[in-house]
């Protein structure tokens, strides 16, 4: 690991915590007030896009997924789905297997700023963090949607709340391109992701990969 980084940047879901599996029943559930085709069909589209926010998928279902499937009957409401979305999540985080390690690697990078980049809703992000007692690791700021990753780390690039060299750590194909775009170095974290055949991806890419966070020790003791 490079001794040099200045700064460190997390995803949240299938990173810091073990929740893709979490959010993914919920948007099964959500959508599964509509039909079983709505169900499935708007996770997979969840799946396969791994990293954007909810308020971008559930408009995709809204506009595209819903009436392919369901053209004759009455629309959902974005807000109304938002909101029960939501319910559903809350439980899964707040009981949810926090990533071993996380707090050995605080200690390891005493004085690197910790900061949340995430596809998660902000408020939820930062009330869940501060209730099981993690939001303090993270001085460097906990950022979610409905701004996107790239959006986030531009504004917090230009603010200086991200110092150069700075390493990203995420679990999906978004997370990398997000990193990249930001010229930040990025380490895949395998353990919980939802990508598919993500080896091979990784390997085509060139992208550097550990298991865990509980692995990451190891580069940096």
């Amino acid at each position: 690991m490079q001794p040099s980084i200045s700064s460190l940047i997390f995803d949240c879901d299938g990173v810091l915590l073990n929740s893709n599996s979490v959010k993914t029943q919920a948007f099964y559930q959500t959508a599964l007030h509509y039909s079983e085709a709505a169900a499935h069909a708007l996770v997979d589209y969840h799946t396969a896009n791994g990293g954007i926010s909810r308020y971008k998928k559930f408009a995709y279902f809204c506009d595209v997924i819903f009436p392919s499937v369901s053209p004759n009957t009455h629309p959902p409401n974005l807000d109304d789905l938002l909101s029960f979305y939501a319910k559903k999540v809350r439980h899964g985080l707040l009981s949810c297997e926090v990533a071993k390690g996380l707090f050995e690697l605080r200690e390891l990078t005493a004085g690197i700023p910790w900061m949340i980049v995430s596809g998660g809703d902000q408020a939820e992000l930062q009330e869940i963090f501060a209730e099981r007692g993690l939001h303090h690791l993270f001085d460097g700021g906990i950022f979610g949607s409905p701004d996107s990753k790239d959006d986030i780390l531009k504004r917090v690039i230009a603010s200086g709340c991200i110092q150069k060299p700075a390493l990203f750590l995420g679990d999906s194909q978004y997370d990398y391109q997000a990193a990249s775009r930001a010229g930040l170095d990025f380490l895949f974290v395998s353990q919980w992701t939802e990508v598919k055949d993500w080896q091979a991806w990784a390997e085509q890419n060139g992208i550097d990969s550990v298991t865990s966070i509980k692995q990451l020790l190891k580069r940096f003791s």
